[in-house]
């Protein structure tokens, strides 16, 4: 709904609480919250701290300036407006909390005056699911000029008609043709981006250049330490005459200049060290002296720079909370698998519901990963849009188990063939033996799942979601060499029974505390040890699962308790599938207890009739193209059954713990399984 007010703000607000909260209201459950008889309460969640906090101070302000205004007059049909502001520092997170806030506790009537674009995406779907008044957000982004969205009222132009407005100003009245673009990495920087485009193909004009920044990000010259040009550039002023160094910063300076050093120079400068001296003995002192003082000092300028980093830890989320998902009855239902292995489910139910999702995790991680409070996660997500009863699955890759913290032998075809039908069947008995299963599944759980469901051992599946890599795995050439020396250097010669991303922040000695702090060493792209394990553990890259600009601090901080520790043979498996070109295979095909499945699982793919939407982060460094190419072999083989889907600017794991991924990932998942929602398999 778009609302322009001609008169002053607070005609406009009481215009507005007039039509809402008046008798014509025809929701009666929205009036019951938040207006009495003397009062309607509006929420505001804005920032109100910090550098941004301007925006949100002034928009409070204003309110309740218009607030004072209608109150004075008498009101709206008699009730005075109170105005309750939470503060979300203008980071989603914070706003979903303060939203949840504002409708849960303080019963809010109609939310106002939201702040920023980022923060808008995350609090307009509570309060749309909530039914409450979403009213005159500070943002211009176009998902809140939904004509479906009948609870928003926009009080300010979108951002594609200011975009529109200075590029025709820029291009007709100031006669240029040439215009880079240089936006803030979020949603906010991404509206202003797509009206930007779609201005300048309007007059058929190319970008000049584009380029990003992180919000909040600070810019400084010279990053980081450079002991060459730092220790052979001179800046010099040029005096008249001789002048004392206590007189330089009062005597007029009639020249500067910089003198730098080639490294032939510095060779040269090298040959004319002399030191005085008696005797030879009493010469090799003074120069050693010299070195100890050059290198003393470089070592005192630059050595700190030079130590791995490691920030501070304190445990902000407890370790396995399932306090991200609001509104549903959380159980847990253990079961048992052939091979003698305790598992478990973890439930969200809000009401029945016959079309079932489970969601399947990654090895090193577990249900955490889509239950996490600090952002809208996939769970909460999949509730409030109508899938209201979700499962995650703790399979035998699960940090919340210990199975991966000692040697074992365990591959894939274990978790295909043992794992995932009792799994269902869990499922089944609980949610109904007639409700469609749909799945979505992540990294090595999707590869598992996938060789289940194609090798005929999993049936029954409606649809299937499946991210980064399924059944053709491709890894980048460093990540090779890792998957071909690791699993023998860990286990033979470094004597490791896992990999644990948390070694660095282990007490005591040990030597994967050593390995943890050589790598490091070598990852400078932050200060958190946990992020630079994970890019040694898989793929390659500074990071490699993810963009940092695409995490909550948060999630990136705790790293340690979302990814855990493993046990390196799953990489030999997936290495023996990178060698067999790119194709999910048996590990053991001789023996006796993987009769059932097939040796290579794409033999049964013109039998598998479930629809498949293979997606992927364009930025993935660490499956790269495997689901693309994964698309376009089983296109080849049953053209039309499937879908594939890239994200711009994601990576591996980023899709599904990114703090903006309700808006920029998970309306494609919803748009899929909508699709198939009632789908029986055949």
């Amino acid at each position: 709904m778009q609302f322009t007010p001609r008169g002053s703000l607070a005609a406009a607000i009481a215009l507005g609480a007039a039509v809402l909260a008046g008798p014509a209201f025809c929701v009666q459950a929205l009036a019951e919250d938040g207006v009495s008889a003397d009062t309607i309460v509006f929420g505001q969640a804005a920032v109100l701290e910090g550098p941004a906090s301007a925006l949100g101070v002034g928009m409070r302000t204003g309110l309740q300036a218009a607030f004072d205004e209608i109150n004075a007059k008498g009101g709206v049909h008699g009730r005075k407006l109170k105005l309750i502001s939470e503060n979300d520092g203008y980071e989603p997170d914070r706003a979903i909390a303060a939203t949840k806030k504002l409708i849960e506790d303080n019963k809010v009537f109609a939310l106002i005056g939201a702040v920023g674009t980022p923060t808008s995406a995350a609090a307009q779907p509570i309060a749309t699911a909530a039914k409450v008044p979403f009213i005159g957000a500070f943002t211009g982004a176009g998902f809140l000029r939904n004509s479906k969205l009948d609870n928003v009222i926009n009080i300010r132009a979108s951002y594609g008609a200011e975009t529109e407005a200075w590029v025709r100003h820029l291009t007709e009245d100031l006669k240029v043709s040439k215009i880079a673009i240089f936006y803030q990495d979020d949603a906010f920087g991404r509206a202003g981006l797509s009206g930007f485009k779609k201005a300048m193909d309007k007059r058929r004009l190319e970008i000049a250049a584009e380029a990003t920044y992180a919000r909040g990000a600070k810019f400084q010259d010279d990053v980081g330490p450079d002991v060459w040009k730092d220790t052979t550039t001179l800046f010099v002023n040029v005096f008249g005459g001789h002048i004392e160094a206590a007189a330089e910063a009062s005597t007029r300076v009639q020249a500067v200049g910089i003198l730098r050093i080639e490294p032939m120079d510095f060779l040269k400068e090298l040959t004319t060290i002399r030191a005085s001296g008696s005797t030879f003995s009493e010469r090799m002192q003074g120069v050693e002296r010299f070195g100890k003082y050059f290198l003393g000092s470089l070592w005192q300028t630059y050595g700190p720079s030079w130590m791995p980093k490691m920030a501070p830890f304190e445990r902000e989320i407890p370790l396995y909370t399932t306090e991200g998902v609001t509104n549903a009855e959380v159980s847990t239902h253990p079961f048992t698998t052939a091979d003698k292995l305790s598992l478990s489910l973890l439930r969200f139910l809000r009401k029945p519901c016959d079309d079932v999702v489970v969601i399947i995790h990654g090895l090193t991680t577990s249900s955490d990963m889509y239950i996490m409070p600090e952002h809208y996660s996939l769970v909460q997500f999949l509730l409030d849009h109508g899938f209201t009863d979700v499962w995650t699955l703790d399979f035998r890759m699960s940090n919340r188990h210990g199975y991966n913290l000692h040697r074992n032998r365990f591959n894939m075809d274990d978790i295909a063939l043992f794992d995932f039908p009792p799994a269902f069947d869990a499922v089944r008995r609980h949610s109904g033996p007639n409700c469609r299963i749909h799945v979505i599944c992540h990294c090595l759980g999707s590869v598992s799942f996938m060789m289940s469901l194609f090798g005929k051992v999993t049936t029954g599946i409606s649809s299937v979601i499946s991210n980064s890599v399924s059944l053709t795995p491709r890894i980048p050439t460093w990540s090779k060499f890792k998957g071909v020396m690791g699993p023998f250097m860990f286990e033979y010669v470094l004597g490791l029974e896992y990999v644990n991303p948390y070694w660095r922040r282990e007490p005591g000695f040990s030597m994967g505390k050593l390995l943890s702090w050589g790598v490091s060493a070598v990852h400078r792209e932050c200060n958190v040890p946990e992020c630079h394990m994970l890019s040694f553990m898989w793929g390659t890259g500074f990071p490699a699962l993810y963009r940092h600009e695409n995490l909550d601090d948060v999630t990136h901080r705790r790293g340690g308790d979302l990814y855990g520790g493993v046990a390196v043979h799953y990489y030999r498996h997936v290495m023996k599938m990178v060698f067999s070109d790119s194709t999910a295979v048996k590990y053991a095909p001789r023996d006796p207890k993987y009769k059932s499945l097939p040796d290579n699982y794409m033999d049964y793919a013109k039998d598998i009739n479930t629809p498949v939407l293979f997606m992927t982060g364009e930025q993935n460094h660490v499956f790269t193209d495997s689901n693309i190419v994964c698309y376009e072999r089983l296109q080849k083989i049953v053209p039309g059954r499937h879908e594939l889907h890239v994200f711009p600017n994601y990576g591996h794991q980023d899709v599904f713990m990114g703090k903006n991924c309700h808006i920029d990932i998970f309306p494609r998942l919803l748009q899929f399984l909508e699709k198939h929602r009632g789908r029986n398999p055949s």
